[in-house]
Parts: structure tokens; C-alpha cells; sequence
């Protein structure tokens, strides 16, 4: 209530300074939809009620970014995270990006929980749930069956680093990452109430059912969407996959299901990258047929995929298929590893910053502007900094300019 109570004086304060000028009233606002009507009702005895009802809106429709420091915990236990892409490092910066920039007060900060372990199992299966989901300390009180044994031994081994992991990428730390991870997923439902940001990690877009992999442990992105599907009960869910490699367990939780429309841009190579799946050919089964889109891009490096490429496949493919589809919120596995600075191993694509910028005002034109962003992979620092800050200018309203023209002529041509 303290929050929300500074965040209504603040905006009275900036509405009332405007009085005189109607275009300083209309740019306290973050959307097109109420600088409009500001600029409509700006007129005699209307003053007073449209800056009342200015601001009321600015506060309910505020961006939100949600983002809880127990996401950091999530560490290997050898203590050197030069050797692990995924690190907390990552959400740090961002983080920091957006108080240096000063975006972070234009946001509405949303409080991040824990996901339940209800929730969790909307997606993953129980015994996947308890073995990542729960500390040393209430795992040992449950019935062993559901563990189906010592899990130390079966399904963690020892890193080369010296610290313990499901395999060489998806390290584990046996006091917090349970901790983190659930952190992550809850902090992305609570955000899916309103637009926003969600600062997380671990990512989940590679987390199926009952497997771990990929630096990820639960699929928040699916998790969300089953949730606000299953709970909540919003008919259809748009989700689109940004990171340079293919979401594989968001794409086995929806494969079936022709009420989420799955669509993933990512470097595929004919089967020879992370994680192998993602072919074009896959679309879908059964009533799900036609509702898993993928855009696999092919031929490695030579040349690299960038802005033009990403921006023509949401022109001619993602755009169109979304509004035939006509989805009633848009779910964004955010990952930025296909943004330039990335090394080949991890990316090597040349798609820039702001060129997601671009592509989340194109989403925004969907589901009402209902838009919520979860970040996924991306591990220079510098370039998902950028790309966070690019995606949150876009939420909020703020012009992204680009420094080509072309992609300033091809954004403009929608």
C-alpha cells in the first residue's frame, strides 16, 4: 500500500505541473491509448476530472519489472563463475542497467514469490518437481518412491570444475537452487497480471517435463502460460521465443494443444545446434497441428543471421500467423543470445539491441498491448543489457531508434 500510495502522489504531482501545456499532460502517460485521451477531453471544465482519470490509468496500466535478489544464490558450488555462462552476473546487470538509466522508476516494481509446487506440476511431472524443487532438509521427509532414490547419486555428478551439475551447463547447488528457480517461475506469473519485464534466472525455455537441461530446471514461460490458461481462464496464449536457440520444452508442453500458438526464431543448422530440435516440420500433432511454428535458420555462420532476417520473419510469418490467431495476452521467452557479442558456441548471430526493441512494439500490437517478457538465455553482459533496455523502452511506449536506415524504413513499413 506505501508503494502504490508514493506511486499516486508522484503521478499527481506530474499531472498537475502539466496543466498548461497538453501535450506535457498527454507524455506523463505510457501508452498511445491514454495520450489520446488526455489530448481529447483537454478542454474547459474537463481539466480536472481528465488528470484525475490521467493518472489513475498511468498507475493501472504501468509497466511492470519484477526481479528478487534469491535468484542470485543460484551458483556452482566451485565458486568460479568464469567457467559457467549462467550466472548471476547476468541479472546483476540488467538490473543495474535499468537504475542507471533511470527506467526502473518509470516501471512499476512488481514482488517477486515463489512459485508453489502445485503450480510447477501444471507443467512437469511431480517427482521433477520435488527433486528440483525442494531444500536437502524437506526432501528427506518425503516418501522416498517419489524420488525414486539417493538423488546425489542417480542424477547430479561431479564437474570438472569440482561442483555438482545435471550435466556440464546446468549446474546445481543443493542449498539454493531450488530456491532460485522456483523464485524465477513465480516471479513471472505475478508479473503476467499486468506488461512487464521479469529479471530472472535460472531460465526455463529448455526445461521439460521431466528433464533438466540447458541451464534450466522449470519452464516459467509454460508454467505462466498453463496457468493463466488453466486458472485464469485466458482462451488463447501467443508465446514467442526469441533466444538463438530453440525452446524444446515449451514446445513438448504445447504440441498438442491448439490453445497456445508456440512460435520459436533460433539457429538450428540442420539439427547440429543446442538442442537439436526445432525443425520446421515439427508444426504440431493432433488437434495441436498447425499451432507450433518454427523459423530454423540454417546454413551456420555464413553469413550471420541479423536485424533484416529477424524483422522480415516477423513481417511476412510471425505477424501474420499471430493475428489470424488473435491471441488474448503474448507470453516472450526473451532470451538475447542472438544479439550481437555473443561467441559462436553460444550464438554468433549479429541481430543488434535494438532490433528486439523493434520487435516488441510489433507484439504490443496484439492482445491489446497485453505483452509480458521473461528473460532466457544471453551471457554478454553488455549486449542483454542493452537488449533489456531496448524491449522496456519499447513496453513503455519510448522510441527505439535504430542506427540503420533500412531497419528504420522495414520497422516503419508496418
Amino acid at each position: 500500500l506505501l508503494l502504490y500510495s508514493q506511486r499516486l502522489t508522484s503521478m499527481i504531482s506530474e499531472v498537475f505541473s502539466n496543466l498548461n501545456d497538453s501535450v506535457g499532460l498527454s507524455s506523463c502517460c505510457n501508452c498511445q491509448i491514454k495520450s489520446s485521451f488526455a489530448k481529447v477531453y483537454m478542454t474547459g471544465n474537463n481539466i480536472t476530472w481528465i488528470c484525475f482519470i490521467c493518472f489513475l490509468l498511468c498507475f493501472l496500466c504501468a509497466e511492470g519489472v519484477v526481479y528478487d535478489s534469491l535468484m542470485l544464490k543460484h551458483q556452482c558450488m566451485c565458486g568460479n563463475y568464469a567457467n559457467h555462462p549462467e550466472h548471476a552476473g547476468r541479472i546483476q546487470s540488467i538490473w543495474s542497467r535499468l537504475q542507471e538509466t533511470g527506467l526502473l522508476n518509470k516501471c512499476e516494481r512488481i514482488r517477486g514469490r515463489k512459485a508453489s509446487l502445485e503450480e510447477i506440476q501444471l507443467v512437469h511431472s511431480e517427482h521433477h518437481s520435488l527433486l528440483y524443487g525442494t531444500s536437502p532438509l524437506n526432501r528427506q521427509k518425503l516418501d522416498p518412491r517419489k524420488l525414486l532414490g539417493n538423488v546425489s547419486q542417480k542424477l547430479f555428478s561431479l564437474l570438472p570444475c569440482g561442483g555438482l551439475g545435471v550435466d556440464s551447463d546446468t549446474v546445481w547447488n543443493e542449498l539454493h537452487s531450488a530456491g532460485a528457480a522456483r523464485m524465477a517461475v513465480g516471479c513471472v506469473i505475478e508479473l503476467a497480471a499486468r506488461n512487464g519485464f521479469a529479471v530472472v534466472r535460472p531460465p526455463g525455455h529448455h526445461a521439460e517435463e521431466s528433464t533438466a537441461m540447458g541451464f534450466c530446471f522449470f519452464n516459467s514461460i509454460a508454467i505462466t502460460a498453463k496457468y493463466l490458461r488453466d486458472k485464469l481462464n485466458i482462451g488463447k496464449i501467443l508465446i514467442v521465443d526469441l533466444d538463438v536457440h530453440h525452446g524444446n520444452g515449451t514446445q513438448q508442453a504445447f504440441y498438442a494443444d491448439p490453445s497456445i500458438l508456440y512460435v520459436s526464431l533460433h539457429r538450428y543448422d540442420e539439427g547440429n545446434f543446442f538442442p537439436g530440435s526445432g525443425a520446421p516440420n515439427e508444426v504440431g500433432s493432433g488437434p495441436g497441428e498447425g499451432y507450433n511454428i518454427n523459423i530454423a535458420w540454417t546454413g551456420g555462420l555464413d553469413p550471420p543471421m541479423g536485424d533484416v532476417e529477424y524483422l522480415t520473419a516477423f513481417r511476412t510469418v510471425i505477424m501474420p500467423a499471430a493475428n489470424e490467431f488473435d491471441p488474448e495476452i503474448v507470453l516472450v521467452s526473451a532470451g538475447f543470445d542472438a544479439v550481437e557479442g555473443h561467441d559462436p558456441p553460444l550464438g554468433g548471430y549479429k541481430v543488434t539491441a535494438k532490433c528486439f526493441g523493434h520487435l516488441t512494439k510489433q507484439l504490443l500490437k496484439l492482445a491489446d498491448g497485453r505483452v509480458v517478457l521473461a528473460l532466457e538465455g544471453g551471457h554478454d553482459l553488455t549486449a542483454i543489457c542493452d537488449a533489456s533496455e531496448a524491449c522496456i523502452n519499447a513496453l513503455l511506449g519510448n522510441e527505439v531508434k535504430h542506427k540503420s536506415q533500412q531497419v528504420e524504413r522495414m520497422s516503419k513499413v508496418w
